[in-house]
């Protein structure tokens, strides 16, 4: 225990104002906030995420640890920590290959995408514990990200990205429950392939999917085909989505269907069923989900650093903070070009506020992990304004 809080304790004193201001209240919403902020500043805050990533990885090219550091996940499976770790290092890959290059930079996404190449491909923890998903979403995303980078698909490599990525959709497409989506637990009912999925991993993992899809690798259409209907009945006429596929939803007082409680996983649900061609995601339905992200900011403010998920308003987690944000700043960029700064703008006011002095940020504050993560998140939703493209 005392190791355990060793390494906890640290995380979470390191923001800039001890964080005290995590506490259950809302913050105040400064002139920036308000205003939003330009280009310049984003640019100025993605520098310091840059260096505190380069300055945090280790010499085989990885970040973090796949060892346990948190005590709230001491019932789970060891192997899901290494799943955690392999996860967060592939957002941090995608985030480096989005930045203007340097020969520093160069040499981490080289070293990081060495890593990501050669370490072991992740299993099911247990008959409960599916938290490989979500290396096997964002293993794949990065090789995605990788084929696309002229510098890193050189003939010699183009064909080992794609055989790795091919080996992350495998699992991904072993793990696709019946219903069409990816969770991270089991469900009713404890089988080889899952039985339960939420609409934000299944968001991401279908993001994945078409970049895959797009890049011609052998992805079976009727796997895509289950994610998008999934995503689809999942829609509620309110523009939220539902945590997860519930044939009749929870509605109503403080719930988590709500728009207020569906802030962090709206825009990335949007995003996936934009990109596979859905016509009901429309200009209009974007901006208006973009307009309750930013007027109902509050609810992910308050859920930020809460240390036990959904025990905010809404039941909203931490953990939706930066992955909500990283998603808004790739859907944003959905609209027509005209309008999109107006957003970037307000986007990117949310993001550097919580940036630590460091440079590095985090909404979770029970795993290490998330400080990678977040990191990489922040880096995606600054860049997708100020690179004028999408990042994922």
């Amino acid at each position: 225990m005392v190791c355990a809080l060793a390494v906890v304790l640290p995380l979470l004193l390191q923001s800039p104002e001890a964080d005290a201001k995590s506490a259950p209240q809302a913050p105040a919403e400064s002139s920036a906030v308000a205003e939003g902020l330009g280009p310049d500043e984003a640019r100025s805050s993605i520098q310091r995420s840059a260096h505190w990533l380069l300055g945090n990885q280790h010499p085989d090219g990885s970040w973090g640890t796949g060892a346990i550091d948190s005590l709230q996940f001491t019932n789970f499976s060891v192997e899901t920590y290494y799943a955690f770790q392999l996860a967060a290092n592939a957002l941090a890959f995608c985030a480096l290959d989005s930045l203007d290059d340097t020969p520093e930079r160069r040499a981490s996404l080289e070293k990081s995408l060495g890593w990501l190449l050669s370490t072991r491909l992740p299993k099911r923890g247990s008959d409960w514990d599916v938290d490989c998903s979500w290396p096997a979403v964002y293993g794949l995303q990065a090789l995605v990200v990788a084929a696309r980078d002229p510098r890193l698909a050189t003939p010699s490599r183009k064909a080992a990205i794609q055989e790795r990525g091919m080996e992350f959709y495998a699992l991904l497409e072993h793990n696709q429950e019946p219903k069409g989506g990816w969770g991270y637990y089991e469900g009713p009912a404890v089988s080889q392939r899952p039985t339960w999925s939420t609409s934000f991993t299944t968001s991401a993992a279908l993001v994945a999917l078409l970049g895959a899809q797009k890049l011609g690798w052998k992805v079976d259409e009727k796997v895509v085909a289950r994610a998008v209907r999934y995503l689809d009945e999942c829609k509620l006429p309110t523009g939220a989505y539902t945590y997860d596929h519930s044939p009749i939803p929870w509605v109503g007082g403080e719930s988590i269907n709500d728009v207020k409680g569906s802030l962090g996983r709206m825009q990335a649900a949007n995003l996936a069923l934009r990109r596979a061609g859905d016509k009901s995601i429309t200009d209009e339905r974007i901006r208006k989900a973009l307009e309750s992200f930013f007027t109902e900011h509050k609810f992910l403010d308050v859920g930020r650093m809460r240390p036990i998920p959904h025990e905010a308003y809404y039941y909203v987690a931490a953990y939706f903070y930066f992955f909500g944000h990283a998603y808004c700043g790739q859907v944003i960029d959905e609209l027509p070009e005209a309008e999109r700064e107006a957003w970037h703008q307000k986007l990117r006011a949310h993001v550097v506020k919580v940036q630590w002095k460091d440079g590095s940020s985090i909404d979770f504050p029970n795993m290490s992990c998330m400080q990678i993560a977040g990191t990489a998140f922040s880096i995606l939703a600054l860049q997708a304004g100020v690179a004028g493209h999408s990042s994922l």
